[in-house]
């Protein structure tokens, strides 16, 4: 990925994301809508939110997986789909607003349930000018 932005990548049984961004928490928006984008391909409204999400950790790579498996968190207990990420890092602290709505089965068509972000694969390296976060999801 040159640019920045999201993408989904195959990974055996399982659904890799990658996101990119010029700064780290770019790249961790762009990966919480590649999180988004595999369970709906259908665009996701913002209309309900902020809900703060608190991460911190030793590292980005686990920073990115407790980022993503909070989303993950958040998307089932409370029915939602996020699509709208506000994101502040500093010292491997991640701090966030998030927004969207309740899932409408009929509207997003949802088509896996994630299980969770594992460290499969689970990288964030400053390529060129963009930073990419990627890692593996449990589908």
């Amino acid at each position: 990925m040159q640019q920045q932005g999201w993408e989904l990548f195959a990974h055996d049984a399982d659904i890799g994301i990658r996101g990119c961004g010029h700064t780290v928490a770019q790249a961790f928006e762009q990966a919480a809508l590649a999180l988004t984008g595999v369970i709906t391909g259908n665009p996701v409204r913002t209309t309900i939110g902020p809900f703060t999400v608190h991460c911190q950790a030793p590292d980005y790579c686990i920073l990115l997986a407790d980022w993503l498996n909070a989303l993950i968190y958040e998307m089932a207990v409370r029915h939602m789909l996020f699509a709208r990420f506000d994101i502040a890092i500093s010292d491997h602290v991640l701090d966030a607003s998030i927004w969207g709505e309740h899932i409408e089965v009929s509207r997003h068509q949802p088509s896996v349930e994630i299980k969770g972000a594992t460290y499969t694969g689970i990288s964030v390296e400053r390529e060129n000018e963009l930073w990419v976060a990627s890692c593996i999801v449990d589908v």
